[in-house]
């Protein structure tokens, strides 16, 4: 299934497309260095890539927790990103007056998956005509994510992807239900599976945010196995100082390897 965005490449490949980048947006000079990595590598193995960036980080534990380093500073940052490495961008909002402002910067806009019912928000997305990535809610089922669709579809926007980023299993963590992934698909969109959202450990009781990054590959190949469409995946050069999610982030050299190895398993399913 491909995505309408002029700058997303290697769609002849036939490959898995991409979503990958620091959870926020902590600066120039760290954005442009994972994004030219990210760049040298989807080249390389013919990967289409979409980088990805938040703006500003609105659903946080704790007062103190790092939420970006200003709006407009950071979605000028992603659109440098675009311009210089012509990538496809995408980053989250999270209220209706955020849709029009993130669109003038950015190629996807992305519903949080704890907003994906609302339905303000979702037509103020749809009605800039951008790409709109919607995560599917920890609480929902793959089913329910088709009203949400529909709310794109029928604000006149075509253009969607549904993710999943697992399902709120107890009250501090998470478990995926590779179902959705077959179950969302029916929908005709493009879908993506959020490997590093899936493995985070919320509502720690020191207020942050952990995580299982060492099972990262694990859910990547599985969702590669049973057929999405792409990977949305948070990587960061050193994940320990991260000023957020650090937790379940994979390092930004291991991602290469990773994708080879996926690559393998997508070559596999495509031809048997």
């Amino acid at each position: 299934m491909l995505i309408n965005i002029p700058k997303l490449q290697h769609t002849a490949s036939g490959n898995f497309f991409l979503m990958a980048g620091p959870c926020a947006i902590e600066g120039e000079e760290m954005a442009m260095g994972i994004a030219e990595e990210l760049v040298r590598i989807s080249d390389r193995l013919q990967i289409p890539l979409i980088f990805k960036g938040s703006y500003r980080k609105a659903n946080r534990s704790r007062k103190d927790s790092f939420t970006g380093i200003g709006d407009e500073k950071a979605l000028k940052i992603l659109a440098k990103v675009s311009e210089t490495f012509v990538v496809p961008t995408v980053t989250d909002i999270h209220e209706t007056h955020e849709a029009a402002m993130a669109a003038e910067y950015v190629d996807v806009l992305q519903i949080p998956a704890f907003l994906c019912r609302q339905t303000d928000l979702l037509i103020a997305a749809a009605q800039t005509s951008k790409v709109v990535n919607i995560k599917k809610g920890q609480f929902l089922s793959g089913e329910s994510m088709k009203f949400a669709v529909e709310k794109i579809k029928e604000s006149g926007n075509d253009n969607v992807i549904l993710t999943d980023r697992g399902n709120s299993f107890g009250y501090s963590d998470l478990v995926v239900d590779f179902r959705n992934i077959t179950v969302m698909r029916e929908n005709q969109v493009p879908v993506v599976m959020d490997v590093t959202h899936s493995l985070q450990q919320p509502n720690q009781s020191s207020g942050v945010t952990g995580g299982r990054p060492a099972l990262i590959e694990t859910i990547a190949k599985a969702a590669i196995a049973v057929g999405a469409d792409g990977l949305f995946i948070e990587t960061h050069p050193d994940p320990l100082t991260a000023r957020s999610d650090g937790a379940n982030m994979l390092p930004l050299a291991q991602l290469e390897g990773l994708m080879r190895r996926l690559i393998r398993i997508r070559e596999a399913i495509r031809f048997e």
